[in-house]
């Protein structure tokens, strides 16, 4: 479509009659944000990214979701209920969901959605010829005959192997995403850029590396306290600059309503370094900030038959460990961060968990003194003989990981540090060819499994992406997630994490914080512990 029909349409959702809810008179109704990294695709069997996952969350529903407590909620689903031995769920659909409208119905009428929507889409995950890569959730966990179920429309029933304790969490997740099947079949590999689902907001145009472009889906069954028909936003319109100096700028002439994250090259002037406001800023912009699930970290490639890591140093538990003892992170937090995140001392489990604690899970602390012991046990004294270790970033980590090589040097540990894009470095951790790499990972549901499961020994990658293999992690991990008491679950999970951390697979660097910069006329606007974009209740209280 040419950009002229795109402007067009865009003018056309900007007329549309403002919610009653929404005070603003101004009829522009539209959220704008910008996303950086672009969007790969729309079909949520492939929502492996959070620029994957955002528009996702608009266009399409789950049976449960997360609420902002991060409770597991009712969505498509009304209730569920629980075998007594937990390997049956039976969830009761709502009967007044229906899919947006698209040629591919009669007369163009969106049909309703039903129980076999549902087993359909599932059942599309674990498919091998659609290779989603979120086909590991169900690996290992489902019934091999007959796990997906109709009992009726309004009837689904999941059936697992035994019981698993995050599976709600699980279901949560933009991969389980609700499609119907004559819109896959009918666009095909264009499902990816003509999405249908039945979420707040629907599919209108995608420019590739220009913008996408949702309306209001008039139909949408969720309504507010007050009984006001949800979303009370036009639209939404995704722009796709890759500078975030660009990104800024627009934000910064309110052309933007808001920017997730804030970039190297102007933190500085928006905050402290204690993470608040400049006082030129303040009452200009918001600053939002809140705990979020996600841990940032260097990864270590673990499988010792890989040729991609013949020779490496980093086969060595001591190297690894003295790595993980040989840099500040209270420093790098506070100068190249500006104090938003907290320094990775304990696990991979980040702070935000019920099962996170400290005094449980022993981590690395800044020893430069113990890193050398390291060096010398390891047969490296001062790092002499010690080969240059290649560590591969992208350049929004640049500055990160340049802090850390320079402090690793001053013990004779050399890191050279490599910057690729964004797609290499997925595709190459993703089929185990990088030996050292930074990494992340946002929680997907808030359980301390999301985030073990990451080195759990049967995981593909994602999420094992180390290829971490212990048998002591496995048992640990294993007993977890079938136990139903809380405590000893959690207890159960502080074991597994220490196994891993002493490994040392992974280099924790900081848990995160969520930061986004907001317009001041956005309203119901709240951030979450899974950075999850929600749209829904948003409205302009003014310009």
């Amino acid at each position: 479509m040419k950009v002229k029909t795109i402007h067009f349409i865009l003018s056309a959702l900007m007329v549309c009659t403002v919610s009653c809810y929404n005070p603003s008179t101004s009829g522009n109704n539209i959220f704008h944000y910008n996303e950086f990294s672009g969007i790969p695709t729309l079909d949520p069997a492939f929502a492996k990214s959070q620029a994957t996952m955002w528009p996702a969350h608009q266009l399409f529903n789950t049976l449960v979701e997360i609420d902002d407590s991060l409770h597991i909620v009712p969505s498509l689903a009304r209730r569920w209920a629980i075998s007594a031995d937990r390997k049956v769920y039976t969830f009761y659909l709502r009967n007044d969901v229906f899919f947006h409208n698209d040629p591919v119905f009669e007369k163009g009428e969106g049909r309703k959605l039903t129980a076999y929507d549902v087993k359909y889409s599932y059942e599309r995950i674990i498919d091998s010829k659609v290779a989603s890569p979120g086909a590991w959730i169900f690996n290992g966990k489902i019934d091999s005959t007959g796990p997906f179920q109709v009992i009726d429309d309004t009837t689904f029933q999941l059936r697992l192997l035994q019981p698993y304790h995050p599976i709600l969490g699980i279901l949560s997740m933009q991969y389980c995403s609700v499609v119907p099947k004559e819109a896959v079949e009918k666009y095909g590999v264009d499902f990816r850029r003509h999405p249908v689902g039945s979420g707040p907001f629907q599919f209108v145009d995608w420019a590739e590396g220009q913008s996408l472009i949702l309306k209001r889906n008039e139909k949408y069954f969720e309504k507010d306290s007050a009984g006001n028909r949800l979303p009370y936003l036009d639209g939404v319109k995704i722009s796709f600059y890759d500078s975030k100096a660009t990104e800024f700028l627009l934000f910064r002439q309110k052309q933007l309503d808001f920017i997730n994250d804030i970039d190297a090259s102007f933190k500085d002037e928006v905050l402290t370094k204690t993470g608040e406001l400049r006082s030129k800023w303040r009452g200009k912009i918001v600053l939002q900030t809140n705990p979020y699930l996600n841990i940032e970290y260097f990864g270590i490639l673990m499988d010792t038959a890989n040729k991609a890591i013949a020779g490496s140093p980093l086969k060595s538990r001591l190297i690894r460990q003295a790595i993980n003892y040989g840099f500040d992170r209270q420093k790098m937090i506070l100068y190249l961060r500006n104090s938003l995140g907290t320094p990775a001392t304990s696990g991979f489990v980040p702070m935000g968990l019920p099962s996170f604690d400290t005094a449980a899970v022993k981590g690395y602390n800044y020893d430069q003194k113990r890193s050398k012991e390291l060096l010398v046990k390891a047969g490296f004294p001062a790092g002499k003989g010690l080969p240059a270790i290649k560590l591969l970033t992208i350049a929004l980590y640049a500055d990160m990981a340049s802090f850390i090589a320079g402090q690793l040097e001053e013990i004779g540990i050399r890191v050279q540090v490599e910057i690729v894009q964004k797609s290499l470095l997925l595709d190459m951790t993703s089929n185990s060819r990088a030996a050292f790499f930074r990494g992340s990972w946002i929680a997907d549901y808030p359980d301390a499994e999301n985030y073990l499961s990451v080195f759990y020994s049967k995981n593909p990658a994602p999420p094992n992406y180390t290829r971490y293999n212990n048998a002591e992690f496995d048992r640990f991990f294993e007993k977890a997630i079938r136990e139903t008491n809380d405590s000893l679950r959690y207890l159960l999970y502080q074991s597994a994490d220490s196994v891993m951390i002493n490994d040392a697979p992974v280099v924790p660097l900081w848990y995160d914080k969520v930061v986004r910069l907001v317009q001041p006329k956005v309203s119901g606007f709240k951030a979450n512990a899974l950075n999850l974009l929600e749209l829904r209740k948003v409205y302009f209280s003014g310009n």
